[in-house]
Order: structure tokens, then sequence, then C-alpha cells
């Protein structure tokens, strides 16, 4: 090891040396992750605007998600080759330009191409940034700096409805849009200046196969599983399923036997980290599932405004503001395992808790477990997401990030419509018994929170099973340790 290695190693760590590329990300992390949820308060507006129906108007969301999960797969192989920097700048400005083209589109068929374009962009913003910044944190205080870039990934889903119900209801729809050309010029202004230039590694050989079928298996298995919230058993649904299906398998197959693959599979090979991604799927749909079910029922059955219902969002944010940095530190010291258990606990009790309201229901009872359900994924999230790289060889973080946030990314479609589609059977079961459409809604919601808690349950069960991660530098001590010895040994 340098001597120049050394001494910054030995230097205590501080914030103020890695700001700046920190502040990059997170400012692009949070303009991308906002218009994911954005869009869902501003669509009845959207629907008379243009005057056109829910059906149509609908695919300015599922466009976006499609697109999404279509180029997360690319962004390993694209830093590999041109360097994250540049990538991700490229990818901020896309997005930015998308985001200005949105807000000017004048048909449906318009804001839905944007919207695709908007997508391409995004896609790869949050893997790139989560690479670069888990590359930059010292080892010892990886689980503190994620904890950090994890607050966009929480509030972003959660500011959304509140930004946008706002600019909805005293602007217009398009200034959905349009907030994002500052945010995207400040995120590239930064990043041009502190971002650093990671060296880029050769690509010998170019993954076509995994190129062109990773695109198909995510886009199509996305497309199917949005489907499925209206009809499990349409044509539509089937195509999207069976089509990315034989593409996922076929592209597992191809990037198995590749040896500079697109996304890197053999990494499932490490329990921990296979654990650690399952725990990882389940909260996200017990989070998103949340997300989704608490505004539409606080609209339908409560009755509020879709700023009232954003701003009940506003003490989960604040929950989740204050444990996602106490997760983190606590992270380096007893690992993810505790967090995750707890976490995940308190998100079960909370939606066990939303599975008794009714329609005289308080806003403090609303109110209390939103603030249960911030907490838990605060001081779980990051600490099962830091767990999953650590759990994975660092020289492939790079290609580790983008598997990890494309199989959220469509795990999140799932349980969204999956979620939804349970919520619409459920409605059907209870209205032939019920005198009021109110009260079969009511037991409808009852149920599915339900559901959603014991999916929480399962990630509690799971993270029982999860191992303390070392840190990488003892990691990589006990490795040159290990090549010591058997160096020594063969040298008797």
């Amino acid at each position: 090891m340098s001597t120049s290695t050394t001494n910054a190693a030995e230097q205590p760590f501080s914030i103020k040396t890695i700001i700046g590329p920190l502040l990059a990300v997170i400012v692009g992390m949070i303009m991308v992750i906002l218009d994911s949820t954005v869009v869902n308060v501003a669509l009845p507006t959207l629907v008379d605007y243009f005057h056109t129906d829910v059906n149509t108007m609908q695919w300015s969301i599922t466009a976006y998600t499609l697109a999404l999960s279509a180029v997360i797969p690319l962004a390993g192989w694209l830093t590999d080759r041109f360097g994250a920097k540049r990538v991700f700048l490229i990818t901020i400005a896309l997005f930015t330009i998308g985001s200005g083209l949105c807000a000017l589109a004048t048909t449906p068929s318009q804001l839905i191409i944007y919207r695709v374009l908007q997508g391409l962009g995004g896609g790869m913003v949050a893997p790139i940034g989560m690479a670069m910044v888990f590359r930059l944190a010292p080892p010892g205080k990886t689980g503190a700096v994620m904890g950090m870039l994890g607050i966009p990934m929480m509030l972003g889903p959660a500011l959304g409805p509140v930004l946008s119900g706002w600019l909805v209801e005293y602007a217009t729809w398009q200034w959905v849009f349009l907030i994002n050309l500052p945010i995207g010029i400040i995120a590239i202004l930064v990043g041009m200046k502190f971002l650093p230039n990671i060296e880029r590694k050769s690509v010998p050989q170019l993954d076509f196969l995994g190129i062109l079928l990773a695109p198909v298996a995510f886009a199509m298995l996305a497309f199917g599983v949005s489907e499925g919230g209206k009809d499990w058993g349409s044509a539509s649904t089937l195509t999207g399923l069976i089509v990315g299906g034989v593409a996922l398998i076929l592209f597992i197959i191809v990037e198995l036997l590749h040896k500079q693959p697109l996304l890197e599979l053999r990494v499932f090979g490490s329990s921990d980290f296979t654990r650690g991604i399952l725990v990882s799927w389940l909260s996200q749909i017990a989070l998103f599932g949340s997300f989704v079910l608490v505004p539409f029922f606080l609209q339908r059955v409560m009755g509020y405004s879709p700023l009232e219902a954003g701003l009940f969002s506003l003490p989960q944010v604040l929950a989740t503001a204050v444990m996602m940095p106490l997760g983190g530190r606590l992270f380096d010291k007893i690992g993810a395992r505790p967090l995750a258990m707890t976490g995940l606990a308190f998100v079960s009790v909370a939606l066990f808790m939303l599975s008794q309201v009714g329609i005289d229901t308080s806003k403090g009872y609303i109110i209390w477990t939103l603030i249960l359900v911030g907490a838990g994924m605060g001081l779980s999230m990051m600490p099962i997401n830091t767990h999953v790289l650590q759990a994975a060889p660092r020289r492939l973080v790079g290609r580790v990030t983008p598997l990890t946030t494309a199989a959220q990314q469509v795990m999140v479609s799932f349980s969204v419509a999956g979620l939804t589609g349970y919520l619409s059977s459920q409605v059907t079961h209870y209205m032939p018994t019920s005198e009021n459409p109110l009260t079969a809604l009511v037991s409808a919601f009852g149920d599915t929170y339900f559901l959603t808690a014991w999916v929480a349950v399962g990630g509690v069960a799971l993270a029982l099973i999860l191992r303390k991660s070392k840190p990488k530098a003892e990691e990589e001590g006990e490795a040159m340790g290990g090549e010591a010895k058997a160096a020594m040994m063969s040298g008797h």
C-alpha cells in the first residue's frame, strides 16, 4: 500500500470531502424519483385537459415506468465503457429535456412519447449515482454515507403527491414537469464541478444479446404486471408476462455464459446477497403499496382533496428523515439484521393498524400509522440496500446496482398492480352484501392493508437469517492475509 493511500486512510472521515459529489447525486436522484409519483395526483386534470379517458392517460405513467425498467440494465455496461460521470450527466440532461417537452405536449400521444424520453434518461440515474457514492465512501463509514443518499429515495415518493397536488391546484399541470428544468440544470452544473472521473474499465466484448433481451424482458414484465392490475386474465397481461418471462429466461442463460455480462447474475451465488435482496423486495412491496393505497383511501373514503391527501405524507417524511441517518450510523456498528427486523416490524404494526381504519377513523390515528411506516422504512431501507452491496465483491458494485435497481423496479410495478387488483376484487366481493358502496370500499381497503402487513411480516422473518456484513476494509485485509499465508506456505 502506498504512503499516500495509508495517510488518506488514517485521516478522520469528514462529510466535507464528499459533500459535492453526494449533493450532485442527491439532486439528480430526487428529481427522477419525484416524477415517479407526481403524475398520479395530476391524472384527473390531464384527462380533462386532453379531453381523453383514464385508460389512455394512464399510459403517461406506464410508459415512464416501462422506459425506466428497460434502460436500467444498460447502466453498468455504459459506465464501464464511457465513464460514470459522463453517462450520469448525459442521463440527467436527457431527463431534463424530456421534462421540458412534456410541458409542451398538446396531445396524449405527445405526452406519452416525451414521458418515454424522461424514463430513458431517468432509469440510469439511481444505479449510477449509488455506485459512485458507494465507491467514494471510506471503509467503516459506508452505512453513514449511504444513509444520506437514501434520503431522496424515501422523500421522493412521499413528497411527489404533495408537490403535484399544490402545483395542480394553484398553478397548472405543466409546472409538474417545468419544475424539473432548474433542478436538472443545477444537478448538471454541480456534477460537472464535483463528480470524480472514475476510471473506465475495458469492455472487450459487447454483450449484444444482453442489450437486446434485457429491455424486452424488463419492459414486458413491467407491462404485464401493470395490465394485470386491471385484469390478470386479459390477452395484454398474458402477452406481457409470457414474452417477458421467455425473454428473462433467455437473458439469464446468456448472462451466465457471457464473459462480460450486461448484468452480473453470478452474484446470486452469494447467499448473503440473495437473502438481502429478497428482504429488500418485500420491504419495497410494503413501502410502495402504502404509498399508493393511503392517498387513494384518503380521497375515496375520507373525502380529502389531492393536496390534503398529499399533506398527510409529511409526518411520514419527517419520521423517515430522522431515522434514515440513524439507521446508516447504526449499520456501521451492528449490521443490517437488527435494523431490518426492527424497521419492518414497525411497518408491519402500522399496516395492521391501517387494516382497522373506517369512515370515522380520526386524523390522528392515520397520522401515527404513517409516522410508524416512515420510521420503520427510514431505519431499515438503506441498511438493507447497503448490506446487499457489501455482500457483492467491490469490483462488481457498478454491475450490481443496475441489477438490484432493475429488479426492485419490477417488484414495485408488481406490488402496485397486484395490490390494486386485489383491492378491486375485494370491492367486488363485498359489494353484493353491503348496503352502502362506501362500506364495501372500506372493507376492501382493510383486507388489502392486512395482506400488505403480512408481506412486511415475511420481511421480518427473512431478516432473521441475514448475516452481519464485515466492513470492506476488514474483508480486504482478510483476503490479503490469506494470500500472504498461502505464499508463505508455498515458499516452505
